[in-house]
């Protein structure tokens, strides 16, 4: 799958709206009871980024930008600004032998906790702890993939946590942008879908 570790324009993606979504078919009997059956076991972000466009600038860096990735053929990194960064997650627990960890984000509501692994987290953002010490060398990140390595394993029963900012990794869900020309140097579009890519 093509993809470019580049940012969608933070300015344009700050007005957008979207979020996350399931796949979930509901069939309803005579009795008026429900069968539910989640075809998805993780959600899958979808945004409209058309409301986001409100200069001439933008309009111009959004035309660039699609063309540059070609429509649906190009993945990209996308600043959703609703959920974009965690703080002291644990990521893990040292056994000795470990030493890749993948960053992940935690949901809690009730009894329930759901876990999303963060694969685009943001250069510059990151800070990993070992026993809430900050670790300023013997560790890196692959702000690629989200996978934190350790030069040396951490000794067992060690709580690896981290804070850091990430992006989402997202397509353009359209190979058309059909502007309507609202005035001379002003567009307007409908609907400039994105959804989240698996990586």
């Amino acid at each position: 799958m093509s993809f470019e570790e580049i940012q969608f324009p933070a300015d344009i993606s700050y007005g957008a709206n979207g979020g996350p979504m399931f796949m979930t078919d509901v069939v309803a009997t005579l009795s008026g009871h429900e069968q539910r059956n989640s075809k998805w076991a993780q959600s899958r972000a979808k945004y409209n980024v058309a409301s986001g466009v409100k200069t001439e600038t933008q309009w111009h860096n959004l035309i660039a930008f699609f063309r540059a990735r070609k429509g649906k053929a190009v993945g990209f990194r996308f600043k959703d600004w609703s959920d974009y960064k965690a703080e002291n997650v644990q990521i893990g627990v040292g056994d000795d032998s470990t030493t890749d960890f993948q960053l992940i984000k935690l949901y809690s509501s009730g009894s329930v906790a759901v876990s999303r692994d963060v694969t685009k987290p943001v250069a510059g953002t990151i800070d990993i702890y070992v026993d809430a010490v900050l670790q300023s060398s013997g560790v890196s990140v692959d702000t690629t993939t989200g996978i934190v390595t350790f030069d040396i394993a951490p000794v067992a029963g060690d709580i690896i946590s981290a804070d850091f900012e990430f992006d989402v990794p997202v397509r353009f869900d359209t190979d058309e942008m059909a502007i309507s020309m609202d005035s001379f140097d002003a567009g307007n579009w409908s609907s400039i879908p994105l959804i989240e890519v698996r990586i």
